[in-house]
């Protein structure tokens, strides 16, 4: 079983204290050697997405940062990072891989810039009926594994929908995501990738339904030829 090797979180905060590009590149050789086994624990992560659920790209994000538009101008991430995305347009919702040094890895689902449209159905469905997704939220595998589901909010009710609405905590998301922290002991260990599979197999129910949300109109009719 891949694992994420101990140099990744030992590289990464040398890359902190040393985010210039001299020292990257007199330590290419080891950052290329590390990507690697990386990749290879992405691709551990994929092949069990795969056995219960369908993936259609893994991506594994550049270590490289865009300083086009932004104050930081240091030219590497301190983390490594993978995105894997489900077949579209059946399924619906991503799955994110974080790591990095110093306590602060994680993995998150969900629904982090949802289209604006794909958004207000949801909101309609809620409007509708609350209680299906309130079930979904608090069942017991779900809770176990990732909590309560988190997002920005308005700070209003959302344009054209009731602000004493009984489930207006819903209707002011604007994300529908979900998060849990590692701490490095936990990231390094050998059963990491089975221990992300078992989250990501917990998040399923809420894939599911919403899913079945953004496939339909609101009266339940299919969306997909």
């Amino acid at each position: 079983m891949k694992s994420v090797p101990k140099e990744a979180l030992s590289f990464l905060l040398q890359l902190q204290q040393n985010n210039d590009r001299d020292w990257f590149n007199d330590h290419k050789a080891e950052f290329k050697s590390i990507e690697s086994e990386m990749k290879d624990f992405y691709k551990e992560i994929e092949l069990k997405l795969q056995l219960h659920d369908q993936i259609e790209k893994t991506k594994a994000f550049r270590i490289y940062r865009d300083i086009r538009f932004s104050k930081d101008k240091t030219p590497y991430k301190t983390n490594f990072g993978a995105s894997f995305t489900r077949r579209k347009p059946e399924l619906r919702g991503g799955y994110y891989v974080h790591i990095q040094p110093e306590n602060k890895s994680f993995i998150a689902v969900g629904f982090w810039n949802p289209h604006k449209d794909d958004l207000y159905r949801i909101r309609k469905e809620v409007e509708m009926d609350a209680e299906e997704v309130k079930e979904v939220l608090q069942q017991k595998e779900l809770k176990k594994y990732w909590g309560e589901v988190e997002g920005e909010r308005l700070k209003t009710s959302p344009k054209g929908f009731d602000k004493e609405h009984p489930a207006i905590d819903l209707l002011n998301l604007k994300q529908w995501t979900f998060t849990k922290k590692f701490t490095d002991k936990e990231v390094i260990a050998t059963d990491f990738a089975e221990t992300i599979d078992k989250h990501f197999q917990a998040i399923r129910p809420f894939f599911d339904y919403m899913s079945s949300v953004l496939t339909t109109d609101l009266n339940g009719v299919s969306l997909i030829d």
